[in-house]
């Protein structure tokens, strides 16, 4: 396959139901992580394994989407966008995007973030002589998720629904969202209803004996569908739990990523690993860290604490406040001496009161 795998589609059309309030002002794919858009890590990796042309099938706020990714070439990427005026499912998704992909192409779900070894995917694509691999992940619940049988040989035997408290847990892969698939099988997918490439596609494929398999290598792998979960992707890239093909934006001192005209008055700490973004200013007697993001030119206070959180761009955290593991949004306005507490999130634009308690 000589431009075999060399395209990939990402779908990137639903609207982070599961991440509001967050995503009430910003789309999904760009929420900041560690700085960066979301998406610029999934192109990073595309990239790093041959992948330089890629299609974003995108519906929800893509004006958002497009200023952040532009066309990809700051990434290293050629980025197109396929936009859908009505969501129609991940099966709908890959079928608008398919008419600009040929060959084998990578489709990636947009709100996981892994350093999967995607070229030792494509190695054994080629070998098995499939006609579509997918990224399976072995967890410790899968009752969560859909689960995904495979024979001895790793070849697709069936999908099943998130099963009930009484049904048998056959297996612990889960489908990781990350697919291999030879564009040609593009067409059997409907252009003009949704439909869902896990319930309807794949299975097709198996209920046909066509070539399938499964790749379940241990790997990072998160879900950042929620709260809970995007705060805990931040840690685990700041605490080095995954080997990703892109760094926080700044300069590394101590552990720690300052950007560029970030001030960091006397007497103020910041306690690695975190992130202080660009034009960010941290007051004198501060503590930021450990494991914390602070955006770009957010404004920290003489005194405040902010501990394990994540603050977007333009946050004023007051005097004296304290942050403890919370995810705070956009421009929001943090009074002195309020206290924020663990898995608290804060919309973009919040207004929080001189000396209020916030706590789940």
């Amino acid at each position: 396959m000589a431009d075999g795998a060399r395209q990939a589609v990402i779908l990137a059309g639903g609207q982070g139901t599961r991440l509001r309030p967050l995503t009430l002002a910003r789309a999904k794919p760009v929420v900041p992580l560690l700085n960066h858009p979301f998406l610029a890590y999934q192109l990073a990796l595309l990239r790093a394994h041959g992948v330089s042309d890629v299609v974003l099938a995108c519906s929800y706020r893509v004006d958002d989407v497009r200023e952040a990714l532009g066309d990809g070439a700051r990434l290293g990427v050629r980025l197109r966008y396929v936009v859908e005026d009505e969501p129609l499912g991940t099966g709908g998704g890959v079928r608008h995007a398919a008419d600009l992909a040929s060959g084998t192409l990578f489709v990636l779900n947009g709100d996981i973030l892994t350093d999967a070894d995607l070229t030792a995917m494509r190695h054994l694509h080629e070998a098995h002589g499939s006609r579509t691999t997918i990224f399976l992940q072995p967890v410790d619940d899968p009752r969560q998720f859909g689960l995904v049988e495979t024979g001895a040989d790793g070849r697709l035997l069936r999908f099943r629904e998130k099963p009930t408290a009484e049904e048998k847990i056959t297996t612990n892969t889960i489908n990781g969202g990350i697919y291999l698939i030879e564009a040609p099988l593009l067409a059997r997918i409907p252009r003009d209803r949704p439909s869902s490439i896990e319930r309807e596609f794949f299975p097709a494929l198996i209920a046909e004996g066509i070539p399938a398999y499964g790749w379940c290598p241990r790997t990072y792998w998160r879900d950042l569908g929620n709260p809970v979960a995007y705060r805990a992707g931040h840690v685990d890239l700041l605490e080095g739990r995954a080997n990703m093909p892109l760094s926080p934006p700044g300069e590394r001192h101590d552990g720690s990523w300052i950007g560029v005209g970030a001030s960091v008055a006397d007497g103020a700490h910041v306690v690695a690993p975190s992130v202080v973004g660009a034009g960010a200013v941290l007051a004198r007697d501060c503590r930021v860290g450990p494991a914390t993001v602070v955006g770009d030119g957010a404004r920290v206070g003489a005194g405040a604490r902010v501990e394990g959180a994540v603050l977007w761009e333009r946050v004023e955290v007051g005097a004296g406040a304290v942050l403890d593991r919370c995810v705070v949004g956009a421009d929001v306005k943090i009074g002195a001496h309020a206290r924020v507490g663990p898995e608290v999130v804060l919309e973009s634009g919040a207004v929080v009161p001189e000396g209020a308690t916030l706590a789940r």
